[in-house]
């Protein structure tokens, strides 16, 4: 199989020399999770990257990007540049240039991980397709993801993420989209935002890097559309297209069905009708689905076949994927939402849950974490996930975190089966409280640890097998 790169190909990319030219598999920034063959990249955040070259070399790495020489590192397996991400960025460019694949560019304030990864896995069916892994859409996930896109690719995906304004238009400039997608606009980051109608211009700066004769893809439901609409044309979108459940939308949802563990989808474009089935559940998937359908038909791939294989889909680690779990002579059910959670999102998993039938004496319970970046508003977004948790039937609330307290104070005392200020002293709560029948759902954004719970839950399991 050819190589990804070569020494002598990433030096010329970068516009310096090398000694070697050995083969290059692939791009790592994790000594933890390279592979022999790679190439590590000595970037500077928390940790400088340059204090693991010598244990990348050691674990097999081709050889590594650098900004200055490593003690006891061969020159040859060393490319050295000005700087890392610049050096980084520089490969992302080249390989973006070499490669003829149809791209697409996705970003929203929910949705967008969910999208990006039902795009890669539909297209992938259809013809080679890259996509960046995991929630790589930041200042060096995207260009690290472009670095990694095989010649060969035909479809590639990539996710674009930001925390304040102008953060995305450097990464679309990168990707160069031929198709570009605003899934959604909420109350995320709003710390850093005076309204959402900031989010909202921050999310449209995806369709600057539009390639000429690009497509916009924009939620046609959403408040922001119009304001979405006037940046795309702004940015010389060729065409846009609309999804949703509005009367003049491109891709028109017709009718749904939400189910346990799948959705049904009816949907009117360009006069026909096509039903087809949603492997995961929720109506945030069935509406994924129509932007997923749509950009599928922009990039040039099969609107028809993508339908047929949506059944395929499931919900992600993190993300709504349900595992059954062994406890006290019985199972109960866990939906792993643990990843990042919003107002939005959190009003979303909380109507999952409440369409999830509990086993003979189970509960529906959530357990639920802070919702970071919220600014202000923070107490009283908060406070206000009582109402859906009080809408949709949960039986107990387990909560944690500081800013859960305001919740805590306005769920019905009936439901309160727990606080406390972190997820490891909620998790111990949690999984004394777990019987058999339940179904247990625990979200919070990343940075309030609800992974914590999550392991808990698991480890439970794994002490009732053995």
């Amino acid at each position: 199989m050819e190589p990804l790169w070569t020494l002598k190909t990433i030096a010329q990319a970068c516009g310096v020399s090398c000694a070697g030219d050995a083969p290059v598999t692939g791009l790592s920034i994790d000594t933890r999770t390279l592979a022999p063959g790679e190439l590590f990249v000595a970037l500077k955040d928390v940790r400088d990257g340059h204090d693991f070259v010598a244990d990348a070399i050691g674990k097999g790495a081709a050889a590594a990007l650098v900004s200055r020489d490593v003690p006891g590192v061969p020159g040859e397996r060393l490319v050295r540049v000005g700087d890392t991400l610049k050096g980084l960025e520089a490969l992302a460019r080249a390989r973006r240039a070499q490669v003829c694949a149809r791209v697409a560019a996705v970003t929203g304030s929910v949705g967008k991980t969910s999208t990006k990864e039902a795009l890669r896995h539909l297209l992938s069916l259809q013809a080679p397709t890259h996509a960046s892994v995991a929630s790589y859409n930041n200042m060096w996930g995207v260009p690290l993801s472009l670095a990694r896109m095989p010649v060969a690719t035909r479809f590639g995906i990539f996710e674009i993420g930001m925390n304040h304004a102008g953060e995305i238009t450097p990464l679309t400039a990168q990707v160069r989209p031929h198709v570009a997608i605003v899934t959604m606009v909420a109350a995320v980051h709003l710390e850093n935002f005076a309204s959402v109608a900031g989010i909202a211009d921050a999310k449209g700066e995806i369709f600057s890097g539009l390639e000429p004769g690009g497509i916009a893809v924009i939620n046609g439901d959403i408040e922001w559309t119009d304001r979405l609409v006037r940046h795309a044309r702004a940015a010389g979108a060729q065409r846009v297209v609309t999804y949703g459940r509005a009367a003049n939308a491109d891709i028109r949802l017709e009718a749904q069905s939400l189910h346990e563990e799948h959705s049904q989808a009816t949907i009117v474009h360009q006069g026909r009708t096509l039903s087809y089935r949603i492997g995961a559940p929720g109506d945030h998937w069935v509406m994924n689905s129509l932007g997923v359908l749509a950009v599928i038909e922009a990039l040039g791939g099969s609107l028809e076949q993508a339908a047929s294989d949506m059944g395929s889909l499931s919900a992600l680690s993190g993300r709504g994927a349900r595992e059954r779990l062994k406890v006290g002579g019985g199972t109960f059910d866990l939906i792993d939402e643990s990843y990042n959670a919003n107002p939005l999102s959190m009003a979303t998993a909380i109507a999952n849950l409440g369409r999830a039938v509990p086993g003979p004496g189970g509960r529906r319970i959530a357990v639920l974490g802070d919702m970071l970046e919220l600014g202000p508003q923070a107490p009283q977004l908060h406070a206000g996930i009582a109402e859906p948790l009080a809408a949709h039937g949960i039986d107990l609330v387990f909560l944690s975190g500081p800013l859960m307290g305001s919740l805590w104070e306005s769920v019905a005392q009936t439901q309160r089966g727990g606080y406390a200020s972190a997820s490891n002293e909620i998790a111990k709560k949690v999984a004394e409280a777990v019987r058999p029948g339940d179904i247990i759902m625990i979200k919070g954004s990343y940075g309030s640890k609800m992974r914590v719970v999550v392991d808990a839950l698991r480890a439970l399991n794994a002490t009732h097998r053995s």
